[in-house]
């Protein structure tokens, strides 16, 4: 499978990309690839164009059952297909749980730094939260447990692969976390879940632990990241508590939130059928990025497990984040994320486009002394 040949994004309506449309930059920023999807979606897509109907649709029992057999092959994870609540995006589903979930007066708890949606779902609900830091431990960036404990909350929030810093949690961690909130509901993003890169990690959805946690868990989940086809929009939510599932599904129910479009059910079947062969390709060449990242710039950062999205502590650089993009490389600043002094760079794109940024940064930091 080829990730090396270039695809040229521009004037193909790409946020990433037409933001800097006429420069010589080269946009490290937005989480999504530059890869094409693998061919069985673009087959699937491709037929279903075709057929030239495009009406509403209802998600389709056989995308519910792929779903299912997805999550037990990959995680060993057993579901029901009556816990799917089928929503048009990760991000979406974090505002739903926000609105819906919590009651005004009651709090969350978010760990920070954050990919930003996180905090805006409490800042437009409005709900009250508290930040729970995430420090380096080990080369890893870990929950600081003692907020955790200190705090009660109504809902405990969680990323797992964390965007950004990439820690892939472990069964251990994600234990003492559940044993930590208490009763509190449970919303856990893991649209990263299948970009592991660390071959040690392993992803664990947190209700996958034990029959108590998955009651009071909402876990929200996609193909988006992993196939690079968020344009179709198409995600869900994996709620067992029938109380907890008809909160999340309430938005789209009362035609607040739209269903999924007819093309993300089938590019989400084609993508969990039949893409875990590109998908596996995808991962090592990703891994390879990685590496090439973490060797060539001379800034700390933790590694990588999961994601493919490198965090930068470029605290040490004078506005690094000014500097990089006027040396023509556009990343993520990381107050977007809770964490000024940072920076997070995307990866997924082809050896030959990174290794010129890697190279554009270099003499960044070169010149800046």
């Amino acid at each position: 499978m080829d990730f090396d040949s270039p695809v040229d994004r521009t004037g193909s309506w790409s946020l990433r990309w037409d933001r800097y449309a006429g420069r010589d930059v080269i946009p490290l920023w937005v989480a999504d690839s530059d890869f094409r999807a693998p061919q069985p979606v673009l087959e699937a897509l491709q037929a279903r164009v075709e057929h030239g109907v495009f009406g509403y649709s209802a998600p389709p029992e056989e995308l519910k059952r792929a779903i299912v057999d997805w999550l037990e092959h990959r995680y060993a994870w057993r579901i029901d297909s009556s816990w799917l609540v089928f929503l048009p995006g990760v991000v979406p589903g974090l505002h739903a749980s926000a609105r819906r979930l919590l009651a005004p007066d009651e709090r969350a708890l978010i760990p920070t730094p954050i990919y930003q949606h996180f905090k805006r779902a409490m800042e437009l609900a409005p709900r009250p939260h508290t930040d729970v830091p995430l420090v380096l431990e080990n080369g890893r960036w870990v929950l600081d447990w003692d907020v955790v404990r200190r705090n009660p909350c109504r809902a405990a929030y969680l990323c797992n692969p964390q965007n950004p810093g990439g820690t892939v949690f472990t069964r251990a961690e994600l234990e003492r976390f559940a044993e930590l909130t208490g009763d509190a509901v449970i919303v856990s993003d893991e649209i990263h879940c299948d970009l592991v890169l660390d071959p040690e990690a392993r992803h664990v959805p947190i209700a996958s632990l034990a029959p108590e946690i998955s009651r009071r868990t909402v876990t929200l989940m996609s193909a988006n990241k992993a196939f690079n086809i968020p344009a179709v929009g198409c995600a869900w939510a994996v709620v067992e508590d029938p109380t907890l599932r008809k909160a999340m599904s309430a938005d789209i129910g009362a035609h607040v939130l739209p269903s999924p479009s007819v093309l993300g059910y089938v590019a989400t079947l084609a993508a969990v059928r039949h893409g875990e062969p590109w998908l596996a390709a995808q991962v090592e060449y990703l891994r390879a990025n990685r590496d090439l990242v973490q060797s060539t710039l001379p800034l700390p950062m933790a590694s990588v497990q999961g994601t493919y999205l490198a965090w930068i502590d470029a605290g040490s650089v004078k506005e690094a984040y000014e500097l990089f993009l006027r040396h023509g490389v556009a990343l993520s600043p990381g107050e977007q994320y809770g964490a000024p002094g940072y920076v997070r760079l995307n990866f997924g794109t082809q050896r030959a486009r990174l290794q010129e940024a890697l190279q554009r940064m270099k003499s960044a930091l070169s010149a800046a002394g």
